[in-house]
């Protein structure tokens, strides 16, 4: 006996916020990973790891967001915990190989392909792993097309994601990247669990133990969400933003061994152009 699956229990107060989360995960990703090209070397370590740990939240938060609002009729669901901390393990770990890689060598077609296949089978990973961790009276089965079909939107999300982190410019069009990869990665998602069926055991037949969906996951979603938005307060006050590039360059070049400014051999600070463009494109000041 198939059971009967509800994957909008709320209505869609939980699919649009796990859009709204895989976007603010994607768009902390992509303007860390924009950091690392304009900052020194010695910063761009930092910018990578926080870039990739905030995708890698961004996209777990966004998975068991929605899973709150995926019930079964006739059996009630828990949840493992060990399983279901991996997978936000697996996400951010993965995701971070995969960042690391285009951060580190530029968006080449080699540096693209494989870390955009890395990060992509990552978060197919983190969604299969956390649907493991669920707990039912019944087995879960997946029709074979439509999870190839959200392995490949995974695949595709993931390298345009990372494309977009080191290709696109200006504030705008990396919000307007952050929310196709949110749509993206969303979209990964209910494709998967178009793929899931549930084959109900006999109804006498008890849940394994564990924690029930909203008592397990609104609590552990409180720890990704508050790093989010101090990962969030790092990007908005990052140094360049609050000194202003004069002194920016000033302390760049101070650290080099130069006069400061912008003469030769001075390090070129980032312009707020590049960090925050304004709506008409024009530079801080007039220029």
């Amino acid at each position: 006996m198939n059971g009967t699956i509800d994957g909008f229990s709320y209505g869609l107060v939980t699919p649009v916020a796990a859009f709204v989360m895989a976007c603010v995960g994607s768009a902390l990703g992509l303007r860390c990973v924009v950091r690392t090209i304009h900052h020194e070397p010695g910063w761009r370590t930092g910018w990578l790891a926080l870039g990739a740990a905030s995708l890698g939240c961004g996209i777990w938060t966004m998975h068991f967001i929605a899973m709150t609002g995926f019930s079964v009729q006739q059996t009630s669901i828990t949840y493992d915990i060990p399983l279901t901390v991996l997978s936000l393990v697996v996400a951010i770990v993965v995701v971070s190989a995969g960042v690391f890689i285009v951060g580190s060598r530029g968006a080449t077609r080699a540096s693209l392909a494989v870390g955009g296949s890395i990060t992509g089978i990552g978060v197919a990973t983190m969604h299969y792993l956390g649907m493991f961790a669920m707990q039912l009276n019944g087995d879960l089965r997946y029709d074979t097309v439509t999870v190839a079909l959200s392995l490949v939107i995974a695949l595709v999300a993931a390298t345009a994601a990372l494309w977009a982190a080191v290709s696109v410019q200006g504030f705008l069009r990396s919000l307007g990247a952050s929310l196709v990869m949110g749509l993206a990665v969303t979209g990964m998602h209910y494709t998967g669990m178009a793929a899931v069926s549930v084959h109900l055991h006999d109804t006498s037949t008890q849940v394994a133990n564990g924690q029930s969906g909203a008592s397990l996951l609104l609590p552990m979603l409180i720890g990704p969400v508050i790093f989010l938005i101090l990962a969030g307060a790092i990007v908005m006050f990052d140094p360049v933003l609050i000194l202003g590039q004069g002194e920016w360059n000033k302390s760049a070049g101070g650290r080099s061994g130069s006069t400061g400014g912008n003469g030769p051999g001075s390090p070129v600070a980032p312009d707020r152009e590049d960090l925050f463009a304004s709506h008409d494109g024009r530079r801080p000041g007039g220029r």
